[in-house]
């Protein structure tokens, strides 16, 4: 039997072999949530920009705040604001 979980923001199943999460935009965490940067989509400005502040495969990133969508969130010792359209680029898990 399976159960559903929230672990990092994530929506996780557990079930006899283990834990499983879905990937999930980062603008989907809440004020409190930790989470590890998957991959960041799109091309161009915007993605390079994010990678140069941390946004990169494996980070770990924390959200310290959070209001309709638009949230703050500490990666590699820096905080960094995002709007939703941006933290929505960020897939973690």
């Amino acid at each position: 039997m399976s159960q559903a979980m929230v672990v990092g923001g994530a929506r996780c199943h557990a079930d006899s072999v283990g834990a499983t999460c879905q990937p999930m935009p980062l603008a989907f965490l809440r004020s409190g949530d930790a989470a590890k940067v998957v991959r960041v989509r799109g091309k161009g400005e915007v993605h390079h920009h994010l990678e140069n502040l941390g946004f990169v495969e494996g980070a770990p990133v924390s959200v310290l705040s959070e209001q309709a969508g638009n949230i703050i969130v500490q990666i590699k010792g820096a905080s960094v604001a995002l709007d939703r359209s941006v933290a929505s680029k960020i897939i973690v898990a």
